[in-house]
This record gives C-alpha cells, sequence and structure tokens, in this order.
C-alpha cells in the first residue's frame, strides 16, 4: 500500500512536470491508478497459478521471486522488454528507443502496437500450452467440472497432444490474420512453444534427488518458470496500456504497482495455505490462463477489450472459489470457508509430494 500510494504520487508528479497543472497532475495520477487496477485484475489469475508453483520452493526463493522478481517484472518486462521490441522493429538503437519512447510517445505506441499480433501469437501459445498441461495431466485425480476434465485427462495418454492441439490452433487461427502478418503469427507462435518446451525441459534437466543442492537447482528452474509466465502475461497488459497513456514512465509505474500486488497476492497464498483450503481455486486459475490464451490469439485478428478478459478470468476464478466453499461445507457440515480440511489432492501438488510427507 505504502509503494502503491508513493507511485500514484509519483504519477502526480510526472503529470505536472508536464503539464504544469494540478488537473494535469491529477490526471496523471488517476491513470496510474487504474492502470495498477487493470493490472491486478488481468493478473489475478496468474497469482493463483504462482501460488501453485511457490508453495513448493523455500524460503530463500520465495524471497527472491519477491525482491529480484518484482526488479524483473517491473524493469525487465514492463519498461525494457518493450524498448526491445521497438529497437528491433524500428531498426534503432538502444538510447534511439528510449529517446524516441521519451520524444515521441506517439510514434513509440505506434511501432509497438503493430508488434501486437507477434505477442498474440507467443503469449497465446506459451499459455495454452500451461494451462493444457494442467487438464492433461493424466494422474489428475480431482476434477472440478467433471465432464469437460475426465475426458481431457483419458486424451493426456496421447502423447505430445497438447502440442499437437496448439499447432493446429495457430494454423487455424492464421488463416484469418491479415495476409501480411500470417507468417510473423505463425514464426512467434512456434517460439512460443520452444519457450515452453525450454523452460519445461530446463526443470527436468535441473531436477535432482533430494538434498540442498537439489532444492537450489529445483528453485532455480522454477523462479525461471514464473518470470516466462509473467512476460506472457504482461504482454498483453503492457500493450493495452497505450489505450490509457502513451507517458513509458506512468505506464511503467501504473503496471509496476499491480505487478507488486500480484506478488504480494501470491506470497499471501502460498502462506496462508489458500490453494489447500480451496480444492477448486487451481482449476479456476488454469481456466482462466486458457481463456487468456484464447483472447490473445482471437486478437491477432480482431479486437477485444483488455477488461474483457480480466473480468471473465476473475469471475471464473470467483465462480471456483465458491465452489471450494460448497465442497468444504459438503464434505464436513459445519465447516467454515476458512477452516482447513483433509480434501483429495491434485495432480500438481502430489506430483511433487516426497514418501516423508
Amino acid at each position: 500500500m505504502i509503494l502503491a500510494f508513493l507511485g500514484v504520487a509519483a504519477g502526480g508528479a510526472v503529470g505536472w512536470y508536464a503539464t504544469e497543472t494540478a488537473l494535469g497532475a491529477a490526471n496523471f495520477a488517476f491513470i496510474v491508478a487504474v492502470l495498477a487496477v487493470l493490472e491486478v485484475s488481468l493478473s489475478f489469475d496468474n497469482a493463483v497459478l504462482n501460488a501453485t508453483v511457490l508453495q513448493d520452493m523455500d524460503a530463500v526463493w520465495r524471497r527472491r521471486f519477491i525482491t529480484w522478481g518484482i526488479m524483473i517484472a517491473v524493469v525487465g518486462m514492463r519498461v525494457f522488454l518493450p524498448l526491445l521490441i521497438v529497437a528491433i522493429l524500428g531498426d534503432l538503437g538502444p538510447i534511439e528507443a528510449i529517446v524516441l519512447a521519451v520524444t515521441r510517445p506517439d510514434r513509440y505506441a505506434e511501432i509497438l502496437t503493430s508488434a501486437h499480433v507477434s505477442v498474440a501469437a507467443f503469449g497465446g501459445s506459451f499459455l495454452a500450452m500451461v494451462g493444457l498441461q494442467f487438464f492433461f495431466d493424466q494422474e489428475k485425480e480431482v476434477h472440478w467440472i467433471r465432464i469437460l476434465e475426465a475426458p481431457l485427462t483419458r486424451l493426456g495418454r496421447i502423447e505430445a497432444v497438447s502440442l499437437g492441439l496448439v499447432l493446429l490452433v495457430l494454423y487455424v487461427i492464421s488463416r484469418f490474420v491479415t495476409e501480411g502478418s500470417q507468417l510473423d503469427f505463425l514464426v512467434a507462435g512456434i517460439f512460443g512453444l520452444l519457450t515452453y518446451i525450454c523452460v519445461d525441459g530446463l526443470g527436468a534437466i535441473l531436477k535432482a534427488p533430494d538434498g540442498t543442492g537439489a532444492v537450489a537447482r529445483s528453485g532455480l528452474a522454477s523462479f525461471l518458470y514464473l518470470e516466462v509466465l509473467d512476460a506472457s502475461f504482461s504482454f498483453d497488459g503492457v500493450i493495452g496500456a497505450f489505450a490509457l497513456s502513451t507517458n513509458l514512465i506512468v505506464i511503467a509505474i501504473g503496471l509496476g504497482i499491480g505487478a507488486m500486488f500480484v506478488r504480494s497476492l501470491t506470497i499471501l497464498f502460498v502462506e496462508k495455505g489458500v490453494l489447500g483450503r480451496f480444492l477448486f481455486l487451481e482449476h479456476g486459475a488454469f481456466y482462466a490462463i486458457l481463456i487468456l490464451a484464447t483472447v490473445m490469439f482471437v486478437q491477432a485478428f480482431a479486437h477485444i477489450p483488455e477488461a474483457v478478459s480480466g473480468l471473465v478470468g476473475a469471475a471464473v476464478i470467483v465462480f471456483s472459489l465458491w465452489s471450494s466453499v460448497r465442497h468444504n461445507r459438503k464434505a464436513v457440515p459445519g465447516t467454515l470457508a476458512g477452516e482447513t480440511i483433509p480434501v483429495p489432492h491434485t495432480a500438481t501438488s502430489d506430483a511433487k509430494r516426497t514418501p516423508q510427507d
């Protein structure tokens, strides 16, 4: 909350410097606040998903996630990465891209927005793989919407079924993309798949027998996975932010506040054991991820307001939370929603459970 207050105040200071009026300062501060709320709404499902990974990391890597991770999320993903995209597309040097962002923000936004098709394909394919791997998991025993999830679990017996399905989706969507952008869409989508394979494979390579070194190595793999996941979530928000402001500093402050809230929520979920107390919350997060992936694919050829994906994803998670509360009350009559009760574990938690547990 302190950082949020300081961020809004900083946004007001930027507005005063740019307009030299109180109304301009208030307008910039308001935009910062709106961007922060937008980031939280778009990435709330990311907080739940992060918690599923973070709950199996030790305290050291959790601290690194909230310290190093927030610097990478704010400075790296929401400032440097857009600058890098503009520099590549505009054939500019790093300094020239920064100068362009400060002196000609409209042109900067135009170049960044032109990469939307590639960004949508990369982020959509990576998020689709994350979501499908959960539902195609053969060891998944707990189903929230059984009529949908049980058949998907059986389909998971087919080798690389999620990879084949995403490739098929990429091909179908590319037929709707404008002719000049079809190749960019397919290439970016393939690189999204390769990124998922590399990150997932890195986790398998670094996985070692129990021991202190193994914990550190698995923590590193999980940390990298979370950062790539955050990048996939943040792409759409960064580009959508230009609908509210073309000022790079204002966008960085607003999205940075939102990113800090999302990471704080992640830590809170882990420390309070939220995922263990609400059985279907994790399912809701993965449904929301698939919805976001679908929205990103569709945005390659049709405009969908960012608020739509954020609100739909939030609604799915709220519904999964409500279903979890109902399940708890049916399992143990008279149990309060906040009490911990013995429930079956999802395949995600079972796969990480040791014999000692």
